[in-house]
């Protein structure tokens, strides 16, 4: 089957041939004719696949008749990152070059003033995030009842990111009259709740088993230890030696861990760049760029850049961090093998990944093959990797107390030790049949006596108890008790 024969119009279809594809995806194949049939689609297929111009030609086929508004965009499309937004713009300026629509990005990282600018002048395309989207309806720079279309696109990065609730939002926002278009690699319950709750009797499209890896990427695993600089070893070793290496990303769990490997990489002398979400705009779409220019061999990344992002011919893809989400894997290891080209796709695995990685092959259904040998969290291992864990703990949590407080616990455990010490002397002595002789402590302090001519007939009178109030006496039955220092320290007595 080639695009002629679906129902794309004259522009799109020139478009689609200068950009040099022939044959649709079957993604496409099957999405296309259900979106120009006004229909809501369900798209599920894995990542690599085609799903953004599942939906993008269609539209621009529908957005050749009509009008927009000032601020009030004709279709609109949520995309969980800056990046995924700016890529959809991308394909529809690619895709759009015969026509003559505006568009806007609404993404954040960019001055609110140029995105008003845009709104004011009316839009056909109104690509976006969820939470700059409602900064401007908020601010009442966007009117949200002309959509005619709504495309969710990655609905499970969505859930992943917490968008959830802002899509119910901005659903609601927007005429119950619409097309909604709905695509997604994985679909979780939550996920298909939010489809079962937005789309109308919708085309359920999908091409591919949920949750599967794209049969051109060839899967391995690494043996490595937990130690960050042994991996960081593993990692540098796998990369000098890959076949047909021309570009890779390394994607690490943590935005702190893709720092610290970046300025690893630089410094052993490879190209490389990093990319994560506490990056300001203009430095990650820089880095981004430098990297589909070809500029820099090596992206080292977050899960920023795992999900949708069409990097042509990404030759590997390395996971230095084994993902805590067995779904997260799919979506990584997607980033190569795309439009049927072969990739490699590498995860190191230490001791303490055995979990996750089980997880990910009862997800994909597939054994991954290693190629050093398995790691496993011994048995006899483990009480020793706790005792240090355990170890390491105090002495984290006595580092981090003050000074102040550290010296007064050392000083109160001696004095402890020394109390545990003279009760055992005087026990020894006891069983020798033996008084103890009983050290009276040292007292800095200098010592005050009670006055030799105070008069008998003054002294303190007896307490409630009927006792003197004086130094505690030692008798017989006291012997083996341990008397702390201030109650043997002499009191100074008022004439009354």
């Amino acid at each position: 089957m080639s695009f002629d024969t679906l129902g794309l119009s004259d522009k799109v279809l020139a478009a689609v041939q200068a950009a040099g594809y022939t044959t649709p995806t079957p993604i496409q194949e099957q999405a296309i004719p259900h979106v120009l049939a006004r229909k809501d689609v369900l798209g599920i297929a894995q990542t690599g696949t085609g799903k953004t111009a599942a939906f993008t030609l269609p539209m621009l086929t529908m957005l050749e008749k009509g009008r927009a508004k000032a601020r009030m965009p004709r279709t609109l499309i949520l995309e969980p990152t800056r990046e995924l937004a700016a890529q959809v713009e991308e394909e529809f300026s690619k895709y759009g070059q015969h026509h003559k629509i505006n568009m806007a990005l609404l993404i954040g990282g960019v001055s609110f003033d140029d995105q008003d600018a845009k709104l004011s002048r009316g839009v056909d395309v109104l690509i976006a995030t969820p939470g700059r989207l409602l900064d401007h309806f908020e601010r009442g720079k966007l009117l949200l009842s002309g959509i005619e279309i709504l495309v969710i696109d990655e609905a499970d990065r969505m859930l992943d990111m917490g968008f959830i609730p802002d899509i119910e939002r901005i659903c609601r926002l927007i005429p119950m009259t619409r097309q909604t278009l709905f695509f997604s690699a994985t679909m979780p319950s939550e996920i298909q709740r939010l489809a079962d709750t937005f789309l109308h009797q919708p085309a359920r499209v999908e091409v591919a088993k949920q949750a599967t890896a794209a049969a051109t990427v060839t899967q391995q695993l690494v043996a490595t230890g937990s130690e960050s600089h042994e991996k960081r070893d593993v990692l540098r070793g796998l990369i000098r030696e890959a076949e047909g290496l021309k570009n890779a990303i390394v994607f690490c769990n943590r935005k702190r861990e893709v720092a610290v490997l970046w300025r690893s990489l630089v410094k052993h002398g490879f190209n490389a760049t990093a990319l994560h979400g506490d990056m300001d705009q203009r430095a990650r779409i820089a880095s981004l760029d430098s990297f589909r220019a070809g500029e820099t061999t090596i992206l080292v990344a977050s899960d920023v850049a795992a999900r949708g992002l069409d990097i042509p011919e990404v030759s590997h893809v390395f996971n230095y961090d084994v993902p805590h989400h067995a779904e997260d894997y799919i979506h990584r290891i997607g980033r190569t093998g795309r439009a049927g080209r072969s990739g490699t796709a590498v995860t190191l695995v230490s001791p303490a990944d055995t979990r996750s990685l089980a997880a990910i092959e009862k997800l994909t259904g597939v054994s991954i093959p290693w190629i050093s040998t398995p790691v496993a969290a011994d048995a006899e291992d483990r009480p020793a990797r706790s005792e240090r864990s355990r170890g390491g703990s105090r002495r984290s949590r006595g580092s981090s107390a003050p000074r102040g407080r550290q010296e007064s616990g050392r000083q109160e455990s001696g004095r402890q030790e020394g109390a545990r010490q003279e009760v055992a002397r005087q026990e020894v002595a006891r069983q020798d049949g033996e008084r103890p002789e009983r050290k009276r402590p040292e007292n800095k302090r200098p010592e005050t006596r009670r006055p030799e001519s105070r008069p008998a007939a003054e002294a303190k009178p007896a307490n409630i108890a009927g006792r003197s109030r004086r130094p505690h006496a030692v008798d017989e039955a006291d012997e083996n008790l341990f008397l702390p220092a201030f109650l043997l320290r002499p009191t100074r007595i008022k004439a009354e």
